[in-house]
């Protein structure tokens, strides 16, 4: 009977271990599955997402690399294209008269000396030719045949639009920062680039209607992209530094609390942290976390962003 007993208490102990056993085994399955659902070595908030070329041109998403940029510190001032006065002649005719003929018209070219118009003298009734003294372009024209004109009233203006003026109105609060010999970068919002300029005066007096005085530079315009009479934008470079590393300020997002550059590797964009310097209105200086020479998003980095955060709730789910 003792030996019958002393059977059964082993059988159930053996019983007992197996149990245990396999207990410990589903245990340290599932926690292994666990561990390689949340896998090492990658980013814990995912990061990271792939976008090809065609899905990056198709969201407008600008690339552009690191590098060396001027920070500027500026002053943005509203500008009036107007021709260059000095280069600028209005014409007269020398007696009063008959139009009996115009040869040119406003936008026409002219070279010196080539003939304006022919005017029939009201003293002695003979026709007499009106001419221009200088190489440039009609931009006025103040008569037409049959009409009666005299001396007093320009027929016509000629200008020499290689190069204009851009006015700048100054604000009463920004006088003293603005000086002869400032740079500044013009900007005709054409799309293209702006165009750095010299501020070669300064009006001595100001507007009583505007508050304001007037600053202005001198334009090279060969090239006639500057049209007098359209406004323009001016930042008056009042200090500049060079930064070894900058991104554009566009380029930057928040992602829980924290300051990053989407940066391209391959097909992949990277939420890079980063340590910022000093800017300015289009570049910020980066002092750690993007080297020179690295692709980042420079514009539209919010889609990236907003693939991430896809992603990250897929993840969740």
């Amino acid at each position: 009977m003792n030996t019958s007993i002393r059977n059964i208490v082993i059988v159930a102990l053996i019983a007992i271990g197996v149990v245990f056993a396999a207990f410990n085994l589903t245990r340290n399955s599932g926690t292994a599955a666990i561990d390689r659902g949340h896998g090492g070595g990658g980013h814990a908030h995912g990061e990271g997402v792939e976008l090809s070329d065609a899905k990056v041109a198709a969201a407008n998403i600008e690339l552009l690399k690191a590098s060396p940029q001027v920070l500027r510190d500026t002053i943005t001032l509203n500008g009036l294209l107007l021709p260059n006065q000095e280069m600028l002649v209005q014409v007269s005719p020398r007696f009063a008269g008959v139009v009996r003929e115009v040869a040119k018209r406003v936008g026409d070219r002219v070279e010196k000396n080539d003939v304006l118009a022919r005017i029939e003298s009201n003293q002695s009734l003979t026709t007499y030719e009106v001419r221009t003294s200088i190489a440039g372009t009609v931009i006025d024209r103040q008569l037409a045949i049959g009409e009666y004109v005299t001396e007093q009233k320009a027929a016509f203006t000629v200008a020499d639009l290689s190069t204009v003026w851009v006015d700048f109105s100054v604000h009463r609060r920004d006088v003293k920062r603005v000086r002869i010999g400032d740079k500044v970068l013009v900007d005709p919002a054409d799309g293209d680039a702006p165009v750095e300029a010299t501020i070669s005066y300064v009006s001595p007096v100001g507007s009583t209607d505007t508050q304001s005085t007037l600053a202005r530079a001198v334009l090279d315009n060969k090239n006639q992209r500057f049209k007098p009479g359209l406004f323009v934008t001016g930042r008056v470079i009042l200090s500049a530094k060079n930064a070894a590393v900058a991104v554009r300020n566009t380029a930057l997002q928040t992602v829980e609390n924290r300051q990053v550059v989407f940066v391209r590797d391959g097909d992949k964009f990277e939420a890079r942290d980063v340590e910022l310097g000093e800017r300015d209105s289009e570049w910020v200086e980066v002092v750690f976390g993007v080297a020179e020479g690295e692709v980042y998003a420079a514009k539209n980095s919010f889609i990236i962003k907003a693939e991430i955060g896809k992603g990250a709730a897929s993840h969740d789910h």
